[in-house]
């Protein structure tokens, strides 16, 4: 009987890595107020740091992207007790559902900074996790790869049910920690990255990982 070989959490095998970029989309950047931008832009660089040195080294790129319908017809409003910004609802009435990112509008485009190409996979999504209902699980099997860098926004939303759903599918990953961020709480990012995440992934900083792929292209 053959001996299964032994892991490292330093080890990267390029030809089973894939990068997925979790809703990096105009509407939540380049749409975005001139603060929040701006806010973003430093974890957003080192997006683009990640996506560089994933194309160098041969990597396939993979983009969760949402495709809402403009009517919310593929959207349901639940029951919640606060608004996303975590806002309690007032009187208790629960708001519409109204997206935000429409399929087909630029607003649902991958920001050009990532520098999107033909050949790269578009995942339209209409939930939170990037594998609910979509052919990402697919693709990622076909192309025989395991192991996942995410980066992208929200942390606490798409994000963290991505990285939920890919454990679920026996994916490695390897989640930047300064390629993602959130648009709602800090504290939540924080909790995630230091006490969730490294229970289910490796959680490195975006110069940590770029560091992997050079000693695997070595």
């Amino acid at each position: 009987m053959s001996k299964e070989k032994d892991v490292n959490v330093n080890d990267l095998d390029l030809k089973k890595t894939g990068v997925l970029f979790f809703d990096i989309l105009n509407g939540y950047y380049h749409d975005a107020a001139p603060d929040k931008k701006a806010k973003m832009k430093p974890w957003i660089d080192n997006a683009v740091r990640v996506m560089k040195a994933g194309r160098a080294a041969g990597l396939p790129i993979f983009f969760g992207k949402g495709n809402h319908r403009r009517d919310g017809a593929t959207s349901r409003t639940l029951v919640t007790d606060t608004d996303m910004a975590l806002k309690p609802w007032p009187g208790g009435e629960v708001g519409k559902f109204r997206p935000h990112i429409v399929g087909g509008d630029k607003n649902s485009d991958v920001i050009p900074e990532l520098e999107p190409k033909a050949d790269d996979y578009y995942i339209p999504k209409y939930r939170w996790s990037t594998f609910h209902q979509t052919y990402f699980d697919l693709a990622l099997r076909a192309r025989g790869v395991d192991t996942l860098i995410i980066s992208g926004g929200s942390t606490d939303v798409g994000v963290a049910s991505t990285v939920y759903a890919g454990r679920d599918l026996d994916y490695n990953m390897i989640v930047v920690r300064d390629a993602c961020a959130s648009s709602h709480e800090q504290q939540a990012h924080d909790v995630l990255m230091n006490l969730i995440f490294p229970r289910m992934a490796r959680v490195r900083t975006t110069d940590e990982v770029l560091n992997l792929i050079e000693s695997a292209k070595r």
